[in-house]
């Protein structure tokens, strides 16, 4: 049976660090850094590698900014 593996990947520059996506990250793959990007926002980052492609994170960034890359993966 195979099972869905997912990755993001956050476009730190454009990210306003809103945090909604790491409310609505039910695996905590998301959260917002220590560090600031050009325009001076504390930006997403992924912190693990649990994504399981929910999509939760992408529908609800206001900005886009946010990646979703699906795989299958035998179990």
């Amino acid at each position: 049976m195979a099972k869905v593996k997912g990755a993001i990947v956050i476009d730190i520059e454009k990210c306003k660090g809103c945090g909604l996506c790491v409310e609505v990250c039910p695996q905590k793959v998301i959260a917002l850094g220590d560090k600031v990007n050009a325009k001076g926002y504390f930006y997403a980052d992924v912190v693990n590698e649990n994504c399981t492609a929910c999509e939760n994170c992408v529908m609800i960034c206001p900005d886009t900014v946010i990646t979703l890359y699906r795989a299958k993966v035998e179990v």
